[in-house]
């Protein structure tokens, strides 16, 4: 029972639970709960540019191939966009079949103000994304913590240290000396992890509240019924026809999932998943490559969310889209939902510039799901990251940088850790 204590799945569990009690009983202490939730989210974020920097650096500068990293980098974009596109078509096949905003009365929902989201989504253009890629200053990319950029960067900076072969050997050593010690901040990171789960959740329930998940129950079900679909159907068909378990990958990555669960980011667990990717196997240059990439461009679950939001308005407000039409807004939401990455709330900002290009739906529309936004967060968070964790698999696995050993050594270590656990 000692052991339970301190394993940090019991921790964050136990820390959601009592958020959520909070948040029921007592309301308005728990809102105050918010600092504690965003300081651990603050904490998290200092570190992810650095723990990128050095992930992706290290990786290409170890693997000396230059036309591997192309490969790696290439087979990442295309699996990213195939299993985004088949996610977005799934909500849209989903949403049409149950209809969830069918019957509702519009009129007697709460709606909040969306007209920044609106103003951004007019903005949002593709273009504009891909030239914000290329930073304007170094410094500023890791000052702002655009993932996207310092990816950028990152690569350019392997690449021109992998080329300098030998000479470059002792400013490699000094990185990953470096590396070493930003993972270890990360394990002091996380020791306070339940804390911000607490704090999050709290919050969360206590703003918001259990009432306001009644009017948009129907879309949160199929919501949360179309992503556990998606999960144990759609990826484990295909981690299958790579070798590998999912139930054995969800196993492994179970704290970092319940870490999301609570803090309703996946950032959050991004500096975890750079590690455990490696330990369960994965090259450390698929890793680096693949995992900060997909942040951006690998949003399973968000795409999930978005099609099936898009649709649901429309119902709610008794506009029919034709087959062409819905087909539009496929096209539309398989670019913009790239275009909003590492935005704040992107899920709104796609949402408006989606209905504002289809121009059939009322912008406005966006403003019902405000409500319950926070609490489908969670599930768009936990798929999104266990997407981009099974496709770091597949790529390592198609690469030939898999190692099986190092697998199965980290399952034989999990299940040691539990069996310990159990016992004591």
């Amino acid at each position: 029972m000692r052991r339970l204590h301190h394993n940090l799945t019991f921790q964050v569990l136990l820390a959601i639970t009592l958020g959520v009690l909070l948040g029921l009983y007592a309301p308005d202490t728990a809102k105050a709960m918010r600092p504690i939730g965003d300081t651990f989210i603050n904490l998290v974020r200092m570190i992810i540019t650095p723990v990128i920097f050095l992930t992706i650096v290290l990786g290409i500068a170890n693997m000396r191939d230059l036309g591997k990293v192309g490969r790696v980098g290439g087979k990442a974009l295309l699996y990213f966009e195939i299993v985004t596109t088949f996610a977005l078509a799934i909500g849209m096949v989903v949403a049409n079949v149950t209809r969830p905003g069918d019957g509702l009365d519009v009129s007697a929902l709460a709606k909040g103000d969306v007209s920044k989201y609106a103003e951004a989504g007019k903005a949002l253009t593709f273009v504009d994304f891909v030239t914000h890629i290329v930073p304007t200053s170094v410094a500023g990319a890791f000052a702002n913590g655009d993932v996207l950029q310092v990816v950028f960067f990152a690569v350019l900076f392997g690449v021109s240290l992998a080329s300098l072969g030998d000479a470059g050997a002792a400013l490699t050593e000094w990185l990953g000396g470096l590396s070493k010690v930003f993972f270890r901040i990360v394990a002091i990171v996380m020791k306070v992890a339940p804390l911000g789960a607490f704090g999050a959740m709290a919050y969360t329930v206590g703003t918001f509240g259990v009432k306001s998940l009644v009017p948009l129950g129907r879309l949160m079900l199929d919501v949360y019924l179309t992503m556990f679909l998606f999960i144990f159907v759609v990826l484990n068909l295909i981690l299958k026809a790579y070798g590998f378990s999912l139930w054995q990958y969800l196993k492994f990555i179970r704290e970092e999932i319940f870490i999301v669960l609570g803090t309703s980011s996946s950032e959050a667990a991004l500096p975890l998943m750079l590690d455990k990717m490696e330990r369960y196997g994965c090259a450390r240059s698929v890793v680096g490559l693949v995992i900060p990439a997909g942040y951006s461009f690998n949003l399973d679950g968000t795409s999930i969310y978005l099609s099936m939001a898009a649709l649901f308005v429309a119902q709610a407000f008794k506009a029919h889209l034709t087959i062409t039409q819905q087909l539009s807004v496929l096209g539309v939401l398989m670019l913009t939902s790239k275009g909003a990455a590492g935005v704040t709330g992107s899920g709104f900002i796609v949402l408006a510039s989606t209905l504002g290009a289809m121009r059939v739906v009322p912008i406005e529309g966006v403003a019902i799901l405000l409500g319950v936004d926070r609490f489908m967060s969670e599930a768009r968070a936990i798929t999104n990251l266990i997407g981009n964790g099974a496709a770091t698999l597949v790529v390592a696995r198609s690469e030939q940088a898999f190692d099986e050993r190092a697998r199965v050594r980290a399952v034989a270590e999990l299940h040691e850790e539990r069996t310990s656990g159990a016992t004591a």
